[in-house]
């Protein structure tokens, strides 16, 4: 199998982290590109005809795209247990939270990087933020059912943090967060964190 990625992108990030949480990074070969919504990576729009990333080459030929059909594949397929039967549906909600939070850093980081100063739109990047300063807020609230043995919904939770530090650390979403900052401190120093941290 291979798995479509770049070293950036927190999407990504969720399956690499995944597969060494599983033992299987070794089994699943990475093929490395430079992609972006400008100017989309050949290997990207070969593995999926929309272009994101990330994108698994089955050995048959056949491609999965999208983060949380990859990660539900390797699950199923590694029986990794990431996707608990007794707490499937907080677990995917959880999922679902961190991607929405992903998916709007991710836009947020577009309109400074792909759009001309002339041409962006504060107030929309501002909405954006609000819906993740609203979901941090909820998280907050609740860092205390994080605490059960780990899944894939603190997986991207953890990934969608370190996104934030990453490309938006001046909005300093710790502040006023502290049960979710010491529990990212101790998620983030699991080997499979550290050997994924985004780099440019």
């Amino acid at each position: 199998m291979k798995l479509v990625v770049s070293s950036t992108s927190p999407f990504v990030r969720k399956v690499r982290v995944l597969l060494r949480e599983l033992g299987q990074d070794a089994t699943v070969e990475e093929v490395g590109v430079k992609t972006s919504p400008l100017a989309q990576a050949d290997a990207a729009v070969s593995a999926n005809p929309i272009g994101k990333i990330p994108a698994l080459l089955l050995d048959d030929g056949s491609a999965l795209h999208d983060s949380r059909v990859i990660t539900r594949f390797f699950d199923d397929h590694f029986a990794g247990g990431f996707y608990p039967a007794d707490r499937l549906w907080q677990v995917l909600t959880l999922e679902s939270m961190a991607d929405a939070m992903i998916e709007a850093a991710v836009l947020m980081t577009y309109e400074v990087k792909l759009r001309p100063e002339a041409a962006r739109f504060p107030p929309w990047v501002e909405a954006q933020w609000a819906r993740i300063d609203r979901t941090l807020d909820h998280l907050e609230a609740e860092a205390g059912q994080l605490d059960a043995s780990l899944d894939m919904g603190q997986v991207a939770l953890a990934c969608a943090l370190e996104y934030l530090d990453f490309r938006h650390d001046a909005r300093n979403w710790r502040n006023g967060r502290p049960r979710l900052a010491a529990w990212l401190v101790k998620l983030s120093a699991r080997p499979s964190m550290t050997a994924t941290v985004p780099v440019e």
